[in-house]
């Protein structure tokens, strides 16, 4: 399928002004980040008889307590990242030039996760992954995310500096081969698209002359709407 094109980004709103919305789009010019970076460290069943008690009955499927996937969509060469949060999820998409962000819930081993617009997120959660559809700007893109662990996942940082409000998002996920890990990313400088810069998890990273920590998705998704 085609690459995503550039659209608007809701960091301009009044949401960026907060911080933190609840998703947003972005176009940045020409090829972000994309970098890679060194290693860190049945149901039951009972024979009917004529006296034989009722089946046991199943238990409820519930959300999962804490999860998070990361993997590529297919089809458009980005990466997506879910985090679960006892039953409250949150969503990230960047292929280097434009990403989105999602929020929403996850019941009975499903997630739906809204993001600007008409752009949306939806997967069923089993056997290790989060395998659905990603809704962007009128087209949809099928991903399928394995479970990660960190250092791996979803990390997002905001930050005010001489009065220019800055956010940025990264998905990490460790490379086929093993050998350290890969990352891309994007970030707004008052609504508008700049350079964003390779994060070590952990580690702050230096924007526009601020020292800044990007945080794990623990630390801000009760942020999130």
């Amino acid at each position: 399928m085609s690459r995503l094109g550039p659209f608007i980004t809701l960091a301009a709103g009044a949401a960026l002004a907060a911080g933190l919305g609840v998703a947003s789009t972005t176009a940045a010019p020409g090829d972000q980040t994309v970098a890679a970076t060194a290693a860190p460290g049945a149901e039951a069943t009972s024979t009917a008889t004529a006296s034989a008690a009722p089946s046991p009955k199943q238990p409820e499927r519930r959300a999962a307590v804490k999860a998070d996937y990361a993997g590529r969509v297919q089809g458009n060469g980005g990466l997506v990242a879910v985090s679960i949060r006892n039953g409250k999820a949150v969503g990230y998409f960047c292929d280097g030039v434009t990403e989105a962000w999602f929020a929403g819930k996850a019941t009975d081993g499903r997630i739906a996760l809204k993001g600007f617009g008409d752009a949306s997120l939806t997967a069923v959660l089993g056997g290790g992954k989060a395998k659905g559809e990603l809704a962007l700007s009128g087209k949809v893109w099928d991903f399928s995310a394995p479970t990660v662990k960190k250092p791996s996942g979803l990390y997002r940082a905001t930050t005010q500096v001489r009065g220019a409000r800055y956010r940025a998002g990264w998905i990490v996920l460790p490379r086929p081969d093993g050998n350290g890990f890969v990352q891309v990313g994007a970030m707004v400088k008052n609504g508008e698209p700049v350079p964003v810069p390779t994060i070590t998890p952990g580690s702050p990273v230096n924007i526009d002359g601020d020292t800044v920590t990007p945080k794990d998705v623990d630390a801000f998704i009760q942020e999130m709407p």
